[in-house]
């Protein structure tokens, strides 16, 4: 694994590690992850997925995880999520640049898989999986996070936000500290019916809309946050992308509980981290060196 720090054109410091194959890599998979989560989470499935013959990089949004300086208040960090969208351009500009002449798929979790509609170089991209993503509007969530999320949008977000100046969600055991300019846009694009496209307007439509990568979105039936008709919301937003949702459920792959974040749990190696594998598979056009 080699970690390195790389600057986005506006200058911010993005940490990002990469694990590469032993023989000559299959393409490059770069890992956008969920919101508040750091890549940390993804290292024992970016290093497994290297040794399935995969370039593999996991990053961290500018003002979390190891890309918030040491000695860094959450406070001074300026960020919302197009920052975030630039970070991810930065992150994917560098994959590319290593296999250029390869496949770069990006494999999103939740977050991971709505922020790439905002990319400015979608060209660079051959495909997205997208893992437990929804729309994130709050009538569409999991039934459970429904009956409480209006007071997590309405009350605590602005309250906290207001106090501290960032929302500190390790203390409230909330999604995970997020700066403030982070948790405000997002709860505007949560509120809204559209999501990001709704609240952001017709700009960011078209930017959705100028995706020409496949789409392949795994809703997953027991994810205690998204739920099927959200992914399908977040889906229609690549309204010109080749797109597929598939419902997976524990029992079809005789598992106890997924989840919104076991995918990626170490105790899905021999089970479900072979299918996302066969998964990212599928994207790759018939009759390519990929598939």
């Amino acid at each position: 694994m080699k970690q390195e720090t790389l600057t986005t054109p506006d200058g911010a410091a993005v940490v990002l590690r990469t694990w590469a194959p032993d023989e000559p890599a299959l393409g490059s998979v770069v890992i956008g992850g969920a919101m508040g989560v750091r890549q940390d989470f993804y290292a024992p499935f970016a290093q497994w997925l290297a040794g399935q013959g995969w370039r593999v990089t996991t990053f961290d949004y500018r003002g979390s995880g190891a890309s918030l300086a040491q000695g860094e208040s959450l406070r001074q960090v300026r960020a919302d999520l197009f920052d975030w969208a630039r970070d991810y351009e930065t992150v994917v500009d560098h994959a590319h640049a290593a296999l250029p002449d390869r496949p770069l798929y990006l494999l999103g979790h939740s977050l991971g898989a709505q922020l790439p509609g905002l990319l400015r170089n979608q060209d660079k991209v051959s495909g997205l999986l997208s893992v437990a993503a929804g729309s994130g509007y709050w009538r569409e969530n999991a039934p459970r996070l429904r009956r409480t999320v209006w007071y997590f949008w309405w009350v605590l977000v602005p309250l906290a936000t207001r106090l501290f100046g960032y929302f500190p969600g390790r203390k409230l055991r909330k999604v995970g500290d997020l700066p403030k300019g982070v948790i405000l846009q997002w709860r505007r694009w949560c509120l809204n019916p559209r999501y990001s496209v709704g609240a952001e307007g017709e700009a960011v439509r078209r930017q959705y809309a100028q995706a020409r990568f496949p789409v392949l979105a795994l809703s997953i039936a027991d994810d205690e946050l998204m739920t099927l008709r959200g992914t399908h919301s977040l889906v229609s937003l690549y309204e010109n992308a080749r797109s597929e949702v598939r419902r997976i459920a524990p029992g079809d792959l005789a598992l106890r509980r997924i989840g919104h974040f076991g995918a990626f749990r170490s105790e899905q190696e021999s089970v479900l981290w072979p299918r996302l594998a066969q998964w990212l598979d599928a994207l790759a056009p018939a009759g390519s060196a990929a598939a």
